[in-house]
């Protein structure tokens, strides 16, 4: 996965500089090139600037059960070969540019249970289809234009979300099943009474009807539900008295009933003065609160009654009128400029990837390169620095700048002539390469892309000047993440007491650094293994977003070369590798369970010391006490558990990452739960 790229209005269906890649990509070839892992479960391909339309031939990965390909450039519709994709469970194409109909084959996919189209053009009706899929558990199509009526929905027994939010849907209030526990209608054109079986799902955590055409007064009951904690109600045409006696179930926090057409004393359940453990908005309507009287402008009738819909939709229109002048102007401008810079450049919707042979270069990084010229940057945002600018940046790599040394290099603080500040990695090789070589290997690493992974920005290779030369010293240029790292945040020897991380915090950081790791194992061709697993690599950039550093050496430092030398299997070295990692992550888990006092003392000791987690008693004397006052004892079961695996001493019975980012996301789950509940029992004695 790569940073959350920024939609474009203007897309038209050609590569954008910076936003997406390069005009020579060709998702067909991606596809096909895809298409040889018959086996492959999961394609996770999220932020990486893809752009074309989806092809058909998706259905060759048959094995596939979940395909995420949000917040890339795709557009047109949703190729009719994900109907053969009998094993799938989750569809995610979230934040792309799909502009024709939802297809209507959604029942062919019988295993399907997350099916989230969010953030894009799709418009036509809800397909019908849908309802009869028994597996599904979440359907999130908000942010579209979707328009007419919803079918019934109580055959989905399964379902727990259920969001349509900011569409053109206009019907009445469906019917839901009994165990939805998220539902999400909000900036619709619904209309109606809110119905009466609303008010018997008694698994309903999250209701949100608001801005919409609703009418009549809501069943006194849905306050009473025994699991809503959120209930949004605001910007309809709800009228009448809500009666004193209605009652409020004891885990609701928020309630809005704002800008409708209320009257009468507002329920003692709902007033504030007298109830301040939920927040509870009411303005724009005509009630009565406590033993005041309500203010006059609310019970005016020009504010009882809503502006005339004729009148917004004259505002809307000048506005869409300005905005399309506005994007036709630009789109002359745009058309102009394209021209005279490129004047035989045409729009390219089918590219194929050259096939290159790369003279030295192990078949792993052969199988995916692509050669660039001497001078240019290997892709858009990984720029080819010389020596000089990088002796600039670090006052010609003076002392002050030093940051430290590792097993693969010193680490220096740099400043560009922008002015801004990046790490520059001094790397001695393994082996002497060729340049060509070494581009094609950096080009490799300059694909990874992920939000938890530390940003590769460029590279310098050392060749004494001389074009065709060998070399065994490059200079890798990365973003600069001055947080402090993960070890640090583990003990009040790093940061103070106040700012040692708490469990779920902990379990964040993992998350994070597992979702990278996966994406390095799986997201790329080839894999990227040996990634160099510690906390100490674990950094924090100014959002407390845990990055990962040092990953991908293997790639440049001539690892593979020496795993090859041994005679090891392409894929049997691949795997243990693989495997590897996994390794090194369990004793990130152990570092984080036990703190990092603890975990100093040894790979042996915490092996042996592993054995006392299966008790109370062990568990009390091993684990880190803020661990334990802050953490649900399943929570820190489950990741024990995956511990114990990871550090097996037996590789092929480590998890994949797959396996592990799961129980992680679980023990967030059950750790976020616990929470909760502790929040409203403490709630309910205050």
């Amino acid at each position: 996965m790569g940073d959350k790229l920024p939609k474009v209005s203007l897309f038209h269906g050609f590569a954008i500089q910076n936003q997406t890649l390069s005009e020579s990509f060709s998702i067909d070839s991606l596809v096909v090139t895809l298409t040889r892992l018959t086996t492959l479960k999961a394609l996770s391909l999220v932020s990486l600037g893809i752009w074309g339309q989806l092809p058909d031939k998706i259905h060759r990965l048959n094995s596939l059960q979940v395909l995420d390909m949000s917040s890339n450039f795709m557009f047109g519709s949703v190729p009719h070969g994900i109907s053969r994709l009998q094993k799938l469970q989750t569809l995610s194409l979230d934040n792309n540019c799909f502009n024709e109909s939802i297809p209507d084959w959604f029942d062919s996919l019988s295993e399907l249970t997350i099916l989230s189209l969010k953030n894009n053009k799709f418009k036509g009706h809800f397909p019908s289809s849908i309802t009869k899929i028994t597996t599904i558990t979440d359907v999130a199509l908000s942010h579209n234009q979707l328009s007419g009526k919803l079918p019934d929905l109580t055959t989905l027994s399964n379902l727990h979300l259920l969001d349509l939010r900011e569409n053109h849907l206009d019907s009445n209030l469906p019917f839901l099943p009994k165990g939805v526990t998220t539902v999400l209608l909000s900036n619709n054109s619904f209309s109606g009474n809110i119905p009466e079986h609303f008010a018997q799902l008694n698994r309903l955590h999250h209701l949100d009807i608001s801005s919409n055409t609703l009418s009549g007064t809501p069943p006194p009951t849905l306050f009473l539900l025994p699991n809503i904690t959120y209930l949004n109600l605001a910007s309809n045409l709800l009228s009448g008295s809500l009666p004193n006696s209605i009652k409020c179930g004891n885990k609701l926090g928020f309630v809005d009933i704002s800008s409708n057409r209320f009257t009468g004393r507002l329920p003692s359940c709902l007033d504030t003065v007298s109830s301040n453990k939920r927040v509870v908005k009411f303005t724009g309507n005509c009630l009565l609160v406590g033993h005041g009287n309500s203010q006059e402008s609310d019970c005016k009738e020009g504010s009882m009654i809503k502006k005339p819909y004729w009148g917004k939709a004259l505002w809307a229109l000048i506005a869409l009128i300005c905005l399309g002048i506005c994007l036709v102007s630009f789109a002359v401008v745009l058309l102009v400029f394209r021209k005279r810079h490129h004047p035989r450049q045409t729009v390219i919707l089918q590219h194929t990837i050259p096939k290159v042979s790369v003279d030295s270069a192990p078949p792993e990084i052969a199988f995916d390169a692509k050669p660039t010229e001497s001078g240019t940057q290997v892709s858009a945002s990984c720029r080819v620095y010389s020596l000089e600018d990088l002796a600039e940046a670090t006052c010609n790599f003076d002392q002050s700048t030093f940051l430290g040394e590792g097993s693969i290099g010193k680490v220096y603080k740099g400043r560009l002539e922008n002015g801004s500040f990046v790490a520059i990695r001094s790397l001695s090789l393994f082996k002497r390469y060729s340049k060509r070589n070494l581009k094609v290997r950096l080009d490799l690493i300059s694909k990874l892309r992920h939000p938890n992974l530390v940003t590769f920005l460029g590279y310098c290779i050392d060749d004494g000047g001389v074009e065709d030369s060998t070399s065994s010293r490059i200079f890798l240029v990365y973003e600069y993440v001055s947080n402090g790292h993960f070890r640090a945040f583990l003990s009040e020897t790093g940061h103070g007491s106040e700012r040692v991380l708490k469990w779920s915090d902990r379990l964040a950081v993992l998350i994070g650094v597992a979702k990278a790791v996966h994406f390095l194992h799986t997201g790329v061709i080839p894999a990227s293994s040996s990634n160099r697993l510690k906390t100490n690599n674990i950094l924090f950039d100014d959002y407390q977003t845990a990055k990962l550093s040092d990953y991908g050496m293997s790639v440049i430092t001539g690892e593979l070369e020496q795993f090859e030398a041994k005679g090891d299997g392409s894929k049997s070295w691949r795997l243990k590798k693989l495997a590897d990692d996994a390794y090194d992550f369990g004793f990130i888990l152990l570092e984080a369970l036990v703190g990092p006092v603890v975990s100093g003392k040894g790979e042996a000791f915490l092996l042996n010391e592993m054995t006392s987690f299966g008790s109370q008693d062990g568990r009390q004397r091993i684990v880190d006490p803020i661990v334990l006052t802050t953490c649900s004892q399943e929570s820190l079961s489950i990741v024990i558990s995956i511990t114990n695996k990871c550090i097996s001493p037996e590789p092929t019975n480590r998890p994949s990452f797959e396996d592990v980012l799961w129980n992680l996301q679980y023990a967030a789950q059950v750790q976020t739960t616990n929470d909760l509940d502790l929040k409203s029992d403490c709630a309910s004695q205050c």
